[in-house]
């Protein structure tokens, strides 16, 4: 194939991906009654106040993603040096490829192809422990939400409730243990005739030391605790009167659930909803809020930012040219 061809063919595959991510947003959008009943709840709200929240709540979701660059720069600097620049690039990329593929898988494409081709596969394994980062979290967080849970709305015998607490226990340990020793899954790897033909790729896991992990992970938190803030903040002002940790141990209890379950972004928000209704109906029968606070976090946390990705998307390197196709 010519240059010219691939230059060709680069264009048309970057348009194809942007028509098909504003396709599927719009769709989803017109189709989305969760969003409506989210501005019907404002009608009555003072228009700075509302301007006050959305806004702060807007300004963390750049930051939430800023974070998850400087972790991707961070994590990747081991494959290859990139710029802040070309790592926010490369993450809101991958937020619009996210946004049609089955569990996010797009995310990883859009970011390594800002790679040279022949980096990229190990910079997708750099990219897993990143997310494996976060999964620690959030099933660590989860599990101490769960017991909280239990506790509160579930009656259950003293000993089986400590049973429970004992298997979360060891539950958060294991990954805990696993994450900061991720160099043992590069020996399990090795040890398989399989799999040790392709170690070039995946032998990057024993270049990270505990204290990378650590700050790899102490970044993952920070990125926690501003999604977490975000629902927080919109249930105290939409849904007055529920207790504090009761926002928190559900809102941990839905980021466990959500991780569990397969799911595609943009229909994600009717599984979120779904969920979230079952849990904060402990707490509310303001079901209707619920539904409007979650659906409108996924409108900010992610079609706001696979839009934004979309400018982005022209500037994937397809074809590992020097410059962007």
């Amino acid at each position: 194939m010519t240059v010219q061809h691939k230059k060709v063919l680069s264009i048309i595959i970057k348009a194809v991906i942007v028509v098909a991510a504003f396709l599927f947003i719009y769709h989803k959008l017109i189709a989305n009654t969760d969003l409506k009943d989210f501005t019907n709840l404002l009608n009555n709200i003072p228009k700075l106040e509302i301007l006050a929240v959305i806004g702060l709540v807007l300004i963390m979701m750049l930051f939430n993603w800023l974070l998850e660059a400087i972790k991707w720069k961070r994590l990747i600097r081991h494959v290859e040096k990139i710029s802040f620049w070309r790592a926010i690039e490369s993450v809101f990329c991958g937020l619009t490829l996210a946004i049609f593929t089955p569990n996010r898988l797009g995310e990883y494409g859009g970011r390594v192809f800002f790679l040279s081709p022949k980096r990229r596969i190990t910079g997708v394994v750099a990219m897993a422990v990143g997310n494996i980062a976060q999964l620690v979290l959030t099933n660590v967080f989860g599990a101490i939400a769960t017991c909280f849970f239990i506790y509160k709305f579930i009656p259950i015998e003293g000993l089986m409730y400590t049973a429970i607490v004992i298997l979360a226990v060891a539950f958060c340990l294991f990954f805990i243990v696993f994450y900061f020793n991720i160099q043992w899954l590069n020996g399990i790897l090795l040890s398989f005739k399989l799999t040790r033909k392709y170690k070039r790729f995946y032998k990057i896991l024993a270049r990270y030391r505990k204290e990378e992990l650590l700050k790899i992970i102490s970044i993952s938190f920070a990125r926690y605790v501003v999604f977490t803030s975000q629902y927080f903040i919109l249930f105290v002002w939409l849904i007055p009167g529920l207790h504090y940790g009761d926002i928190v141990m559900m809102t941990c209890l839905l980021f466990l659930i959500q991780s569990a379950l397969p799911s595609l972004d943009l229909f994600d928000v009717g599984v979120r909803s779904i969920t979230a209704v079952e849990l904060f109906k402990h707490v509310t029968n303001q079901h209707v809020s619920v539904i409007a606070c979650t659906a409108s976090i996924w409108l900010i946390n992610i079609i706001i930012p696979a839009i934004l990705g979309s400018y982005f998307v022209f500037k994937l390197n397809i074809f590992g040219n020097s410059k962007s196709d």
